[in-house]
């Protein structure tokens, strides 16, 4: 399974980005997907995560602001990020757990909000 993220890049405090992570490669069932992030000097994090019903669940840090969503015929997760801050920039992840209970990650895409 690879995993394609896009949708990166620089914007301005108080701007909307929209992350979209494609999975690819041979048949498999896929029971979770998420969005992580790493932040300079820190730890990965939880963004969001969505199983394959739609359940989501957020960091307390995003909620309200940030919408993940996925197109399950495409294997595609999205992430909406609306009124983004400093405290946002980060390398964001994919990830995707198998219906196998296997976790594939993303090469991560820099998402940069200045001030």
């Amino acid at each position: 399974v690879e995993l394609v993220e896009s949708g990166g890049g620089l914007v301005q405090a108080g701007g909307s980005l929209r992350l979209s992570c494609a999975a690819h490669g041979s048949a498999f069932g896929v029971r979770t997907m998420g969005w992580y992030r790493r932040a300079p000097a820190s730890t990965r994090e939880l963004v969001a995560t969505v199983d394959r019903g739609g359940s989501s669940n957020y960091a307390d840090s995003v909620k309200g602001r940030f919408t993940i969503s996925r197109d399950n015929a495409r294997n595609t997760l999205y992430l909406q990020m609306n009124n983004l801050t400093p405290d946002d920039t980060a390398v964001y992840y994919c990830k995707l757990v198998s219906t196998r209970g296997l976790s594939y990650w993303g090469p991560g895409t820099q998402v940069t909000v200045s001030s």
